[in-house]
């Protein structure tokens, strides 16, 4: 393992354990809102590995708001009894960005349940297929993503299907300009070497969405 997956892998780990902690300290609730829970996890992830910098803007959505993509701003809503969330954590450790998504449900709906177990299976069927390529178009792994959304019986909820990880600030582009991400426009391998002649390492993130239940769920981390 090269030393900047190392880094990233670390990273990761953290993001999984502050996941952990969330749950074990009991912060996910009914009865409390989005807003009180993203500013728990800060805290917390200050206190336990002093996590000052968040390259995310937002770690919590619940109910309907799990519907939106990434770059909506729904308003702040309150985690009700039967519920179901999705956790999107992205600190910055010594410099190194961890992306990790999870979906949480509360309650025993069995749908809420389905729409979690299926994300995170389509997840690791994506990374196996992935796996066993030598050369991929970034539209084609979207393809594939958003085909495993229908397959599971779900609609795919975002207009990208993952991105590049990094030291951070990552490489950036211009706005509108999606060579850097699992889209539908680039066309590029994603198994060639960025700026500095380094290998590229990318996050895959699956948001499976049932708009006619007004529920979607989220499941992203590292893919290579």
């Amino acid at each position: 393992m090269d030393d900047i997956k190392l880094k990233l892998k670390e990273a990761e780990s953290i993001a999984v354990k502050l996941f952990e902690e969330t749950q074990s300290r009991k912060l996910i609730v009914a009865g409390k809102d989005e807003k009180t829970l993203n500013d728990e996890i800060f805290n917390l992830a200050k206190e336990l590995f002093h996590i000052d910098k968040h390259w995310h803007k937002r770690i919590v959505r619940c109910g309907e708001n799990t519907l939106f993509p990434y770059k909506e701003n729904p308003p702040n809503k309150t985690i009700q009894k039967n519920d179901i969330l999705f956790f999107d954590f992205g600190p910055v450790i010594e410099k190194w960005e961890a992306d990790l998504g999870r979906t949480y449900v509360i309650g025993d709906d069995p749908l809420r349940h389905k729409l979690k177990n299926d994300i995170e299976k389509a997840w690791f069927k994506t990374k196996e297929w992935f796996d066993n390529q030598t050369e991929l178009k970034a539209s084609k792994l979207f393809e594939f993503a958003v085909n495993k959304a229908n397959e599971y019986g779900w609609e795919f909820g975002g207009e990208i299907a993952g991105h590049l990880i990094g030291e951070f600030p990552h490489e950036r582009l211009e706005p509108g300009n999606y060579q850097l991400y699992v889209h539908p426009d680039n066309n590029n391998n994603m198994f060639d070497l960025d700026f500095n002649g380094q290998k590229r390492y990318w996050i895959l993130e699956m948001h499976f969405v049932d708009r006619n239940n007004k529920i979607g769920g989220f499941y992203e981390q590292l893919l290579n």
